[in-house]
């Protein structure tokens, strides 16, 4: 019952998507508000719909519910509560209705807000979210059904929705369980980020869509949407990070990050997501890089939904992904129908899109942001080459030639070389026009302290001359950054006679996103110092140890203790743990604990490292391998990774500066009223 009630909620929702698109569209060309109307309530019903399916698996996750395909695929009875419930998100059908919940819940909730001056902006966005949502439901209806029971026909187990001729309701008593690489803290949280990052995207998109349709090509649609492109950029990062976190913790890999092609998946639409939110500031500053925008926010949308096809298509191997699907097809026919539409949509209103100023000059604000955006265009050309090169050389080949780190490695590292010097030059540069007059006369002091700090850093740490090129322009963001912050506290602080922090804290308040603006490119050369350590100072080794012998890599003396392995029944997991003795140029520091996890219900083994942090480097251990008699040995493999927690504190400054650029301002009209209610009102002593 609970099935066919799920199944048939989402057709439902299905055909109220299909409706709304109808309804929305020929309100739109025929002029009729009333159908307007019913195509935006029709919008707004999808969310309580696919809610309540949403409710209804999640019902029969938790409920151990093994006639269904999906629960028994995906949970097992020694599963905690919590992770029958991110299991919704675990499999491929399950991610599906997960990702058509959110956008319905963000089309709802930009369906809400007052359009009496856009309202002709508002069927064009129904549509677009609609079109977007029947597909996602359509496939869940027609090829990635959850609720599919499992039947007994003839002896033999099948899935299907209905029942067959002659076939009996068949209940597993167990389920195969989660993944127990999904069953990490970070993977609870990490799909959930990426799923919002893509689906924000989604929004912006739509009102590009709109405007282009309607022929209002001002700036209108930019700053509708800002605050959705800001949110949709933090969650699609965020995502990142704590994919990045996740991969450290457990794959065992001594890294956060190893260019896998669904990694690189997820990392292309931030990249022109990233590049979008710097070129629509230089068209509400100057009326610039009209079609570029354009471009920008279908290129993310198109590639949003090509990094969910890579996902669940099953075409590229990866740890990421889903087994193979035959949805694959109808994903690059969607791709391939919105970007031949958006592109057409561009070309028609070519002519409207012209730009109301000129670039003057190549060392201004404006032009400085398009190097930039060219720069993350690179990147993303780099990545998207390198993930459908192993397609091409298939199709040509009939071999399937993968890509590896050493090339994106190679390719992308001048490129974002170039994109840190960038974020420091850029912020002292004019809108308009700037000279190396003026921008040497604004950087001179800055440069001049980051070469103290890289000189200090070649006598003290490192002789590499790629590492003091990536610190001298670390320290250069940080030093120009911080002295923007102290011109502008001084200069205020001398205007309105107010001391130093009082004056940097109003200052930021007036100008929250370009203080928060700055806020990211501290967090960012933060992360940079992580990333430069772990890719340039590294360091390896792996051996088999005996009780009482030891491992010495980097000043660091790993000792083998103990090893203990024991069964908890209640998890359904057996551990094998390794203890080791710590010893930093001969002085005994701790004990780690590597263990590995094997879970009896999916047959699966996770590795879990033991790991001392600090500020300095990471002592990162591996137990690979193990005889069943301790003293026969154990196989250890010792990671050294230097400056590497810089990237996970730099990914918390990211967090707040991106929530403080993107924090709504108070209404002036409002406070205007406020004021002169206030002004207006006799006080006592009248």
């Amino acid at each position: 019952m609970y099935s066919e009630f799920g199944y048939g909620i989402l057709l439902l929702s299905f055909f109220v998507a299909i409706y709304s698109v109808v309804a929305a569209v020929y309100g739109a060309t025929n002029k009729s508000l009333a159908l307007i109307e019913s195509a935006r309530r029709s919008m707004l019903l999808m969310f309580p719909l696919i809610s309540l399916s949403a409710a209804t698996l999640i019902y029969l996750l938790v409920n151990d519910h093994y006639e269904v395909s999906f629960v028994y695929e995906v949970t097992s009875r020694s599963m905690p509560t919590y992770l029958k419930v991110t299991a919704w998100w675990g499999g491929q059908a399950g991610s599906l209705v997960f990702w058509s919940w959110l956008l319905a819940a963000f089309a709802s909730a930009v369906t809400i807000r007052k359009w009496d001056r856009d309202i002709e902006f508002l069927p064009w966005v129904v549509v677009v979210c609609s079109v977007t949502l029947a597909f996602f439901i359509g496939l869940v209806v027609f090829y990635e059904n959850p609720f599919t029971r499992f039947w007994s026909v003839g002896g033999a187990v099948e899935p299907h929705m209905f029942a067959p001729a002659n076939a009996t309701l068949f209940t597993a008593q167990d389920g195969r369980g989660l993944n127990p690489l999904l069953r990490h803290p970070g993977m609870v949280i990490h799909p959930p980020m990426l799923y919002l990052g893509f689906v924000s995207f989604v929004i912006p998109y739509a009102f590009a869509m709109a405007a282009l349709i309607t022929g209002r090509t001002d700036d209108r649609w930019i700053r509708l949407t800002r605050r959705w492109s800001l949110w949709a950029w933090l969650f699609l990062s965020m995502g990142l990070v704590l994919g990045g976190r996740w991969a450290y913790d457990v794959l065992g890999w001594g890294g956060y990050w190893g260019w896998d092609p669904v990694e690189i998946a997820s990392f292309m639409p931030w990249l022109t997501g990233t590049a979008f939110l710097h070129s629509v500031m230089i068209q509400e500053k100057r009326g610039l890089l009209k079609h570029w925008n354009m471009i920008l926010v279908i290129l993310t949308y198109d590639l949003v939904i090509f990094g969910t096809f890579l996902t669940r298509s099953g075409v590229l191997s990866s740890v990421h992904a889903f087994a193979n699907s035959p949805i694959g097809p109808l994903f690059m026919v969607f791709v391939t129908t919105s970007l031949v539409v958006s592109i057409g949509l561009v070309i028609w209103r070519w002519p409207q899109l012209h730009s109301e100023t000129e670039m003057k000059s190549m060392l201004s604000r404006e032009a400085l942001f398009l190097l930039n955006n060219l720069l993350f265009m690179s990147i993303l050309v780099v990545c998207f080459w390198g993930v459908i090169f192993p397609l091409v050389s298939e199709l040509f080949t009939g071999q399937k030639v993968t890509v590896g780190p050493p090339f994106y490695e190679r390719a992308t590292a001048p490129l974002f070389s170039a994109l840190l010097f960038l974020m420091a030059v850029a912020p002292l540069s004019a809108w308009g026009h700037s000279t190396f007059e003026t921008l040497g006369r604004a950087m001179w002091k800055s440069a001049a302290a980051a070469s103290v700090v890289t000189a200090a850093l070649f006598f003290t740490y490192t002789k590499s001359i790629g590492a003091l090129i990536g610190f001298f322009l670390i320290a250069l963001i940080l030093f120009v950054t911080f002295q923007e912050f102290w011109r502008g506290a001084r200069a205020r602080q001398k205007a309105q006679d107010e001391n130093f922090f009082t004056a940097l804290f109003r200052l930021m308040g007036r100008n929250r996103r370009r203080y928060g603006g700055y806020i990211i490119h501290i967090s960012m050369a933060l992360m940079a110092i992580g990333i430069l350590g772990i890719e340039i100072f590294q360091s390896e080794t792996q051996g088999l140890l005996k009780q009482g012998e030891s491992l010495n890599i980097s000043g660091y003396d790993v000792k083998y203790r103990e090893l203990a392995s024991w069964d908890s029944k209640g998890e359904g997991v057996n551990y094998t743990r390794a203890t080791l003795d710590i010893y930093q140029n001969g002085i005994y520091i701790g004990e780690l604990n590597p263990r590995i996890d094997y879970y009896f219900d999916s047959q699966q083994n996770m590795t879990i490292p033991g790991n001392r942090s600090t500020l300095r480097d990471d002592l990162y251990v591996l137990l690979v391998d193990w005889q069943p008699v301790s003293s026969d040995g154990a196989t250890f493999k010792i990671f050294v990774n230097p400056l590497v927690n810089w990237l996970w504190i730099g990914s918390l400054l990211f967090l707040v500066g991106v929530i403080f650029a993107a924090w709504p301002d108070k209404d002036p009209v409002e406070e205007r009223t406020r004021a002169s209610r206030q002004v207006s009102q006799p006080s006592s002593a009248d």
